[in-house]
C-alpha cells in the first residue's frame, strides 16, 4: 500500500505533555516549522518555559489529560483560537511506574492508566471531530517500545502502551477512505525525565529508584530533539508507525524473531551496557 504524504508544517498543531521531554521538543520543532502550537501539560511552570521558547503563535493550557471534560473544553478552545487549520494532534503525555504484578498498588496502576491510555483516548475523542469535519489532519499517539514487548516490572506501563497501539491501529482502519489518519509512535530510550518523575516500588534486594534512573540514563540513545525530528518527518512521510531510536528497531525485530525469548537477549544487552557505563 502506497504511503500518503501529509503536510503538517505550517498548520496548527496540538501537543500534550509539552512541559518537557519529547513534548517540549515537538512543540519547539513544529513552531520552528511555522505551526501555531497549542501546548498542554499538568506542569504549569514547565509549560510556561516551553511556551516562552516557541517562535510563533502559541496557546497554553494547564491540563490533566485524564479529565475527558477538560480535554473537550481544550479542543473547543483550540477550534476557536487556531489561526490555521488543525494539522496534527500529538497525544504525547505519559508517566512511568515500576512494580511487579504481585506487589502492584492498584491506585498507582490506575494513575498510570488514566494518563497513558485514557489520556490518549480522551485527546483523540476530543479532537477527532474537528479533523473529521475538515476531512484532513492526523492523530499521533505515543505508544512505546514497551507497546511492542512485555517487560518485567512494567506490567501496567506495557499494558497501557499496548492498549494505545491497539486503539490507534483500530482508529486508523476506521479512517480509511477519509482525509484523516492515525499514527502510532514507538519511542525507545529517550533522554527525558519520565523515569525520574515516575512512581516505583522498591523491593528488598532490588534496585533503588536512583539506580533505575541511572540505568535508564545508561541505555538511552536518543535525545528529545532527535526524537521530535524523527516523529515530525515520519508523520509527514505518511508513516502509520514510527519507531524512534536504534533500540526501537531492535525491540521491534526481537518481538518478531523471538516473540517468547526476546527478554533473554535484552537482559544480556542491558548487562553489557551497564558494565560500559560503570567504567
Amino acid at each position: 500500500m502506497t504511503k500518503q504524504r501529509r503536510t503538517i508544517s505550517g498548520r496548527t498543531a496540538v501537543v500534550t505533555g509539552a512541559a518537557s521531554g519529547i513534548g517540549r521538543a515537538l512543540a519547539r520543532r513544529l513552531s520552528a516549522y511555522g505551526c501555531p502550537v497549542a501546548v498542554a501539560d499538568v506542569n504549569e511552570q514547565g509549560l510556561k518555559e516551553t511556551e516562552a521558547s516557541l517562535r510563533g503563535p502559541a496557546l497554553l493550557r494547564v491540563l490533566d489529560v485524564s479529565d475527558a471534560d477538560a480535554q473537550r473544553e481544550f479542543a473547543a478552545e483550540v477550534r476557536e483560537w487556531a489561526p490555521r487549520p488543525l494539522g496534527a494532534v500529538f497525544n504525547n503525555a505519559g508517566v512511568a511506574l515500576g512494580s511487579t504484578v504481585l506487589d502492584a498498588v492498584v491506585e498507582d496502576d490506575d494513575w498510570l492508566w488514566n494518563i497513558n491510555f485514557h489520556g490518549v483516548v480522551n485527546g483523540t475523542r476530543a479532537f477527532l471531530p474537528i479533523l473529521v469535519d475538515q476531512d484532513e489532519g492526523v492523530i499521533v499517539n505515543t505508544s512505546s517500545v514497551f507497546g511492542l514487548v512485555g517487560m518485567p516490572g512494567q506490567s501496567a506501563y506495557c499494558a497501557a502502551k499496548f492498549a494505545v497501539r491497539g486503539f490507534t491501529d483500530s482508529l486508523r482502519q476506521e479512517l480509511r477512505g477519509t482525509g484523516v489518519s492515525a499514527v502510532n509512535v514507538h519511542p525507545g530510550g529517550v533522554n527525558t525525565n519520565i523515569v525520574r518523575n515516575g512512581r516505583f516500588h522498591e523491593e528488598p534486594g532490588g534496585p533503588t529508584k536512583e539506580q533505575m534512573i541511572k540505568d535508564f540514563a545508561a541505555i538511552t540513545r536518543t535525545q528529545p530533539d532527535k526524537a521530535a525530528a524523527i516523529i515530525h518527518r515520519g508523520v509527514e512521510a505518511g508513516k502509520a508507525r514510527i519507531l524512534v531510536g536504534p533500540d526501537a528497531y531492535l525491540f521491534d525485530a526481537l518481538a518478531r524473531i523471538a516473540p517468547t525469548r526476546y527478554y533473554d537477549v535484552l537482559d544480556r544487552l542491558e548487562s553489557t551496557l551497564r558494565k560500559r557505563a560503570s567504567r
